[in-house]
């Protein structure tokens, strides 16, 4: 039963294998670069190494998003054509009658099959993960925000618990559709809803943040990336920290900022402005994450989707009774 479902995927394996190793040799390459130009960057900067180390994150920022982004898009992908068809071809051919009239039940059927495209979807995942991890190491250490939506997703463990959830979910919905393609489009669509809503409403939550203040120096506000007419702030960030949320501009005291003062400070140019709004000593409360709480989220977010798997698959095992 086993050999015969890894027969079934050879196709999409040899493809998929090729595809990586090709990728796998661009990584390495990219990898080296990135070392290299760190290592030139630090040797040459002296004690002022914060410009060179930026044009170095500079220069290889596309190139690393462009991974990101496949990466991220690969259990999806996954989910969509190795998942989605699992079920959904043999009702769609009528192979299932055969199959399923066989000495091996359904229930076993599926539960070999699911677990021989999970394990061999997680691999690709995982080597995939792994290198680009390697290889980004020297840009992340710079940019220093590894909680980042695009970053999180696709480093470490995550992206294997990402891509066993989505393939059972493309598995349940070809049980469910009876139809490879409309299967593969609702994949597609559950599976990027849950990837947007998990890092915006579930992450967040999973560990109780700690609350601080913040200072607003210049430098500070030169760095957000808004300033409301109440004066609402966003963009608020700190090293291999995450800000989970922060208040309004707040006096010493504690209250909100005076608009009338405030609004004084937004006219003129922008460092101008940047030193008005520092010289009233200004702080925001902050709720945040400490970057030493990196591991404890990836190990909960990974458990979270491989729950989510295991209970889809439970979910496909009781539906099959009546395909």
């Amino acid at each position: 039963m086993t050999w015969l479902a890894w027969r079934q995927l050879r196709a999409q394996l040899l493809v998929t294998g090729v595809a990586l190793a090709v990728l796998a040799g661009y990584l390495v390459v990219l990898g080296t670069q990135l070392r290299d130009g760190h290592h030139d960057a630090v040797a040459s900067c002296g004690d002022a190494c914060g410009p060179a180390l930026r044009a170095l994150q500079s220069r290889y920022q596309g190139r690393v998003q462009l991974l990101d982004a496949l990466l991220v898009l690969t259990p999806a992908l996954l989910g969509m054509f190795w998942g989605a068809p699992l079920v959904a071809r043999e009702l769609e051919t009528g192979t299932h009658r055969l199959v399923w009239n066989q000495s091996v039940s359904r229930h076993r059927w599926l539960a070999v099959r699911l677990a021989v495209v999970c394990t061999a979807a997680a691999a690709v995942t995982g080597l995939f993960s792994l290198l680009l991890t390697w290889a980004a190491s020297p840009y992340d250490a710079v940019a220093g925000d590894r909680f980042t939506a695009l970053l999180f997703g696709t480093r470490n463990v995550v992206p294997v618990a990402y891509t066993c959830c989505a393939v059972v979910l493309g598995a349940l919905a070809g049980l469910v559709l009876r139809r490879t393609v409309p299967a593969m489009a609702v994949t597609a669509l559950l599976f990027a809803a849950v990837q947007v809503a998990v890092p915006t409403l579930v992450r967040p939550h999973l560990v109780t943040p700690v609350h601080g203040s913040q200072t607003m120096t210049a430098e500070t506000i030169r760095s957000l990336s808004f300033l409301g007419e109440r004066a609402e702030v966003e963009g608020l960030r700190a090293p291999d920290v995450w800000v989970v949320s922060n208040s309004r501009l707040l006096t010493a005291d504690g209250r909100t900022v005076d608009l009338d003062r405030y609004h004084g400070c937004l006219s003129g140019q922008f460092d101008v402005m940047a030193q008005c709004l520092a010289a009233l000593d200004l702080h925001v409360d902050v709720a945040y994450q400490p970057g030493g709480r990196y591991w404890r989220f990836q190990w909960l977010e990974s458990l979270l989707f491989l729950g989510a798997g295991l209970a889809l698959a439970g979910l496909a095992m009781w539906r099959i009774r009546a395909a």
